[in-house]
């Protein structure tokens, strides 16, 4: 089949969250028509997550194409790029404390970042309650999207915006994601001020990071007056299980952590005895290094799906890029085929070096600083962490439906 016009292309993507979102953005802005497909029933049906950072190179040059850097501005926390590096008795390190009008990384919460995007793409653009299944049909298109619901639909090219455990994916590559051997339960505490008020200030107004090698905890201020912390851990995969313990049982992992923690101070300890509700597991995948695929027409991938790494700092800002690209892509090329290898030639070299660049890097989050870079991880390492702790923990790992 002759590859279509992007103008005249039925254009599938698959995933609301910002990757997904900003693509279909940036492409309605250019006058090319898109469906986004997604299987949460609405856009409320669940918490979005945490807080993220978007970097000026990639995040904030993705919200330019799409026309909405100022309100992103307007919505984002510039106090929230303040950084702290403490020790497991509770002593600051090292301490970043952003600059006036310092705009690099502004953090802003999951869920604000979502709305934002909603707001702007055509209503009807999101259909709601659609699990994709399956992808089916020749390399060159069109493409069959069958969901759960019994329906289908057909497509020129089905864009794979779906996180972690994309059932697009399947349809040109069979890698799945990897367990990293390093897993975080999420701690949630509300009203911080007024009911936490020293894990406040131990925190400070951005992020917060101590480790001692084998074990670790973050701390994240998001909009609200509410915080997550990530407690990190060197464990099998199962390790609440071989505990003899349920994800439910919120007073027995408790105790198992003060032993596992046993040593830390009990200012740090708030970490994990002070958090309002039930912890989440959060187990660390990543997909295999490097992660390529042989080129189809009616298939693109961006963010997690393509390329999903340890929690280092790129989650959400390279699925935005990636979907800026891509989007441009299809604005400036003849047809769809030579939108998506544009694309893909530009994308898969970066994803593929940065993947490289941070294999096994889940393990750097459980690091002591030592005393010659402990400023230069209070400006990268740890705050560069916190935009995936929240964006891309909570949610792309989540199992499929």
């Amino acid at each position: 089949m002759d590859s279509p016009t992007p103008a005249n292309a039925r254009i599938s993507i698959i995933g609301a969250g910002p990757g997904g979102l900003t693509c279909a953005r940036i492409l309605q802005r250019h006058g090319i028509a898109v469906t986004v497909y997604d299987r949460d029933p609405d856009a409320n049906s669940r918490n979005q997550g945490g807080s993220l950072d978007l970097h000026e190179e990639d995040g904030q040059l993705a919200l330019r194409e799409a026309g909405l850097l100022e309100e992103f501005f307007a919505l984002a926390r510039f106090e929230g790029q303040e950084m702290r590096i403490l020790d497991p008795a509770g002593s600051i390190h090292s301490h970043h404390v952003p600059d006036e009008g310092e705009t690099a990384r502004p953090e802003i919460d999951r869920g604000q970042l979502r709305d934002l995007l909603l707001r702007s793409v055509a209503a009807g653009t999101v259909q709601w309650g659609r699990t994709l299944e399956s992808v089916s049909g020749p390399a060159d298109g069109p493409r069959t999207m069958t969901f759960t619901d019994g329906t289908a639909a057909e497509a020129d090219l089905v864009i794979g915006a779906d996180g972690a455990f994309s059932r697009v994916r399947t349809a040109v590559s069979s890698a799945t994601p990897q367990y990293t051997g390093v897993s975080f339960l999420e701690a949630r505490f509300d009203n911080m001020e007024s009911a936490h008020p020293e894990l406040s200030e131990l925190v400070g107004k951005g992020s917060a990071h101590a480790a001692d090698g084998e074990r670790g905890l973050f701390a994240q201020r998001n909009s609200g007056g509410h915080m997550r912390v990530y407690i990190m851990q060197r464990v099998p995969a199962d390790w609440i299980a071989a505990q003899g313990l349920s994800p439910d049982d919120t007073e027995g992992i408790r105790a198992y952590l003060l032993g596992a923690y046993a040593g830390w101070s009990p200012q740090t300890l708030r970490m994990i005895t002070d958090n309002d509700g039930a912890y989440v597991d959060r187990p660390l995948l990543a997909l295999p290094v490097p992660h390529t695929w042989e080129h189809s027409a009616g298939v693109a991938l961006l963010g997690d799906a393509a390329h999903l790494m340890p929690p280092l700092g790129v989650g959400v800002n390279l699925a935005m890029l990636d979907a800026s690209e891509l989007a441009l892509s299809l604005v400036r090329s003849s047809t769809v085929d030579d939108a998506v290898r544009g694309y893909e030639k530009s994308m898969l070299p970066r994803s593929a070096d940065i993947a490289q660049l941070l294999e096994g890097g889940a393990e750097s989050l459980l690091d002591v600083p030592g005393p010659d870079d402990e400023e230069e991880r209070s400006r990268q390492p740890a705050s560069a962490a916190a935009t995936d702790l929240a964006c891309q923990v909570p949610t792309a790992l989540r199992p499929p439906a």
